[in-house]
């Protein structure tokens, strides 16, 4: 299963990124081989408007099942939701860690966002 988390920098020892649609990076990790990449959402960090939504459509593009973040608004959570990804919250400290937290059970499946847009 593919499974991204949000980041500010590139790498597993990065932080996570609080943002979901505005965050710098997101790291794509194979659960089962443990390889991973690195996505630059650059486009999506300065974007006026709209940053969740084009957050969430590329997320579903590159097949992800599991988003981990620190938080998602509601038109994300919709978009990613409309496309079969389960969104967990509440991450902290390095990307490794994030994963560390998902596989453990420690982080709680969100039923809805936990902000409000533009946050």
């Amino acid at each position: 299963m593919k499974l991204a988390v949000t980041s500010q920098g590139e790498g597993m020892n990065a932080s996570v990124d609080p943002r979901f649609g505005r965050a710098r990076y997101f790291i794509v990790v194979d659960t089962e081989t443990g390889e991973s990449s690195t996505i630059d959402n650059a486009v999506n960090l300065n974007a006026s408007q709209g940053a969740g939504i084009q957050a969430g459509r590329n997320i579903v593009e590159l097949g992800v099942g599991v988003l981990v973040t620190g938080h998602v608004g509601p038109k994300a959570f919709s978009t990613l939701q409309a496309g079969h990804v389960m969104v967990y919250t509440g991450a902290s400290g390095t990307v490794a860690e994030a994963v560390e937290q998902y596989k453990a059970g420690t982080l709680k499946a969100a039923e809805s966002a936990d902000v409000e847009g533009h946050w």
